[in-house]
């Protein structure tokens, strides 16, 4: 669908609504179906603007948006009367569009037979109260989300996390003109690399960080177990004139000589439920299993790690998440099975103690939600080194 009909006038609304059905039709990823759809959607730059304001906005509050139109609609509703009842009630609720606007413009999107109800349910929606069952509901998240950020961080700095993280994302160019979160920024500049050694950025892709560390003068090495993620690494690369080295290598058994790097940076695959601010269909794709399925993952991408790091290098381990499982759990298997091993001082700041790490809040700097650990192999074997 092509956000028109015939040679109507193209229309922002209509392109969203087009883009709603999809994600939820076809599991469609917002972030990469979006851009096609405004392509040819006729939009000038402004209209273009206001459809993705709608797509992301509609998609994070699509929760909180269906308690609204399911007060009123009774019913199956057919897909795309579903999405454009939530285009209108996003406008009303959230955009606070007066009533008169965005109820006739959403009716406009939809067929002829179902205006009727489009336009009756959104009248209903615009007078109603907004007495949230629960938080889940009124932050649109699923429960599981909220109780265990609530568990893990505690009510007010889960409520503040998931508050912040309903804002759009910002976008920040680093001096070379690579986009990145802050938060990502700041882990990179974590693995504290210089001129002259050898590092590795053991799950690298897109490569924002091996790029960022390659900055320094270190000679880098970045792999990812995919070749196609790999490919966008090299492409990062290139396209900032930066020379990294980039390899397909599965992380929990890398094919790179022992002891043979002086950092290692594991940023690893994790929940991403620090990241749902730019990535806001997310929370609706991460099953309540993940947390404790990635932390496996993580452990063994840790330990894979550990055994490339030279006599007194050091190992970073990051993840975008803010679970427990995830992040102090992984952290104090790691320190387990490494008691040698001794903890670096943790990152300040924005960043609060975390365990022996230190963990970002998406509500400090309105960036993505991190945590970083980091660890120093001993200078000798069975040695020790100053934390």
């Amino acid at each position: 669908m092509s956000g028109t009909r015939g040679s109507a006038r193209p229309d922002a609304r209509k392109v969203a609504v087009d883009a709603l059905v999809r994600i939820d039709r076809d599991q469609a990823y917002a972030n990469l179906l979006l851009p096609k759809l405004l392509a040819r959607s006729g939009l000038g730059e402004r209209d273009r603007a206001f459809a993705t304001q709608l797509v992301y906005g509609t998609v994070r509050h699509r929760r909180a948006c269906d308690w609204f139109i399911d007060r009123f609609a009774v019913g199956d509703l057919d897909p795309e009367v579903r999405a454009a009842l939530r285009v209108g009630t996003y406008q009303l609720r959230f955009l606070s569009t007066p009533a008169h606007a965005a109820v006739s413009a959403t009716v406009d999107t939809v067929p002829r037979r179902a205006r009727g109800l489009v336009n009756a349910v959104l009248r209903r929606v615009s007078e109603a109260d907004d007495a949230w069952p629960s938080d889940a509901v009124r932050l649109s998240y699923p429960d599981w989300i909220v109780e265990r950020l609530t568990a893990d961080l505690g009510e007010d700095r889960a409520i503040g996390a998931l508050t912040s993280m309903n804002g759009a994302a910002s976008v920040v160019e680093r001096d070379d003109g690579y986009v990145q979160d802050p938060a990502s920024q700041q882990v990179a500049e974590a693995v504290e690399a210089v001129a002259g050694e050898r590092v590795l950025d053991l799950c690298a892709a897109p490569g924002g960080k091996a790029t960022a560390l390659a900055r320094t003068g270190a000679t880098v090495v970045a792999a990812d177990v995919r070749a196609s993620r790999a490919g966008l690494v090299a492409a990062n690369a290139a396209k900032l004139g930066q020379e990294v080295s980039v390899v397909v290598a599965d992380g929990t058994a890398p094919a790179f000589a022992a002891a043979s790097f002086d950092r290692v940076l594991v940023d690893a695959p994790c929940s991403g439920l620090g990241s749902l601010r730019r990535r806001p269909d997310a929370r609706w794709r991460i099953d309540q299993a993940a947390p404790a399925r990635l932390a496996r993952l993580q452990g063994r991408l840790l330990d894979a790690a550990a055994g490339l790091v030279a006599p007194g290098g050091v190992l970073v381990y990051s993840v975008c998440t803010l679970t427990s499982a995830e992040t102090v759990g992984v952290a104090e298997g790691f320190e387990a099975s490494h008691p040698e091993w001794s903890s670096l001082a943790p990152l300040t700041g924005p960043w609060e103690p975390w365990g022996t790490g230190a963990i970002l809040l998406p509500q400090a700097q309105g960036s993505d939600g991190m945590v970083v650990f980091r660890w120093r192999r001993p200078a000798e074997p069975g040695g020790s080194s100053d934390g």
